[in-house]
């Protein structure tokens, strides 16, 4: 019998996929939060004075570096108790920091304030993997997180769109003066704007239900409590699976980042966009492009794994590492706007694919008990080197080897061209060892 707080409901039905839905809200909202600094490049750097290199410490380091570090043990607490209760304070703690964004006077409180952005969504994926886990069979799971992931698409494009409108909006207004705030700028409006929604969405997520925890192991871990050195010794007796799978995604989340965050100013140096114009234009490629990468790519891992492949998640990320290669190279080369939205589309396309099955591969192959906390390894690392290292990278080939802002495009090309290979390599190395925890884990259900 499933504990007073957790129900049992039939899995891949209706109800199960009500609460994706709901969830991938959450996460729409995480990535409108997280990815507005994508459309203020411009305006933040002329109103606190800094670089390339300084503003994507802004938009990826500070985010990352906390969201990465208090993933793990906040991981723990899901993994112990109320998932959905953890992630609606997560939800209300975020959304109030991305409104006090809008109130940063210079880079230091920016700097805090994306800090507390970061801290607030490191819980959010990890409880929301293992709920969506315990909701859904096997042979539908990777088709329910491409569909949660699709908050990643849909936020990241509705930040652009909006961002777009309010940023042409606001910066059109110049300075302004809000109540009890004070004077602002105008850029400032759009965290306030994307900032306070989220708050509604937490009611949402505290009525869905806690489903019964499902695929315990007894023996190696306890089935009562999860105790560090349980994680540890999980960890271990998988790191050539979950070594391989976990730093080849993240190199090619690097890239993955790097363009989405770099996307609108790509525009706008290399083809003179305006800033609202560059906004929504990368905003609907995201939705349209995103969107369908990630059903593509999930409904691939559902027909894969359904065949019988225990690797079928991994060989779609490859696929996706071959298939987004060849055209986020030839942004550094073409010349015309046509052109570069068309390989923008289709790199954008290929990247989506493993965004939900990169930690679903994660949920296949750990116990129920270390869902949370194996999944915060995934992304502690994945959002280090590709939210904290990414946009830095490109930021830094741009200020560094080409030492010119319009050379943007060259920047990205050269960060994809050299990364995807390198964690394609990564992942085939790891390809039989992945296999075998993947049989191993089929022994739990």
């Amino acid at each position: 019998m499933a504990p007073a707080d957790q129900t049992t409901v039939p899995r891949s039905g209706f109800y199960a996929w009500y609460a994706v839905i709901i969830l991938m809200l959450a996460q729409t909202v995480s990535f409108i939060d997280r990815m507005i600094m994508g459309l203020l490049v411009g305006p933040i750097r002329q109103s606190f004075d800094i670089s390339d290199t300084q503003y994507s410490l802004l938009a990826g380091f500070a985010f990352a570096i906390f969201y990465s570090i208090m993933g793990i043990p906040l991981a723990r607490i899901a993994d112990r108790s109320s998932r959905k209760h953890l992630i609606a304070i997560a939800i209300t703690f975020w959304s109030i920091m991305t409104t006090l964004c809008g109130m940063a006077k210079g880079f230091t409180s920016l700097f805090l304030a994306r800090i507390g952005v970061g801290v607030g969504e490191a819980v959010l994926s990890p409880a929301a993997y293992s709920i969506i886990t315990d909701y859904f069979e096997k042979k539908t799971l990777a088709r329910a997180l491409s569909v949660y992931t699709l908050g990643v698409t849909i936020g990241s494009g509705l930040a652009y769109v909006i961002g777009g409108w309010v940023v042409t909006i606001a910066m059109s207004a110049g300075t302004v003066v809000l109540p009890i705030i004070g004077e602002r700028e105008g850029w400032q409006l759009t965290f306030f704007l994307v900032g306070l929604p989220g708050l509604l969405v937490t009611f949402l997520v505290l009525m869905i239900k806690e489903p019964a925890r499902r695929g315990l192991i007894q023996g190696e871990v306890s089935s009562s409590g999860v105790s560090l050195r349980d994680a540890i010794k999980f960890v271990i007796s998988r790191k050539r699976a979950l070594f391989t799978h976990i730093l080849g995604v993240s190199l090619f989340v690097m890239v993955v980042f790097s363009l989405n965050i770099w996307g609108p100013e790509y525009l706008m140096r290399t083809f003179e966009f305006s800033r609202g114009d560059a906004g929504r234009t990368f905003g609907v490629l995201m939705m349209a492009a995103g969107t369908t990468g990630l059903l593509t790519g999930g409904a691939l891992g559902d027909r894969w794994f359904a065949k019988g492949i225990p690797d079928a998640y991994s060989r779609v990320i490859l696929l996706s590492m071959a298939g987004m290669w060849p055209f986020v190279v030839a942004i550094g080369f073409v010349t015309t706007p046509a052109l570069g939205l068309i390989c923008l589309s289709v790199a954008v396309f290929f990247s989506a694919f493993q965004g939900g099955i990169a930690g679903g591969l994660i949920q296949l192959m750990a116990p129920n008990q270390l869902r949370g906390q194996t999944v915060a390894l995934y992304f502690l690392v994945a959002n280090l080197i590709g939210m904290g290292l990414g946009p830095t990278v490109v930021a830094s080939a741009t200020d560094f080897v080409f030492h010119n802002d319009a050379a943007l495009n060259k920047s990205l090309a050269l960060c994809g061209g050299v990364v995807i290979p390198l964690a394609g390599l990564i992942m085939l190395w790891g390809l039989p060892a992945i296999r075998k925890a993947v049989e191993e884990a089929k022994t739990w259900e």
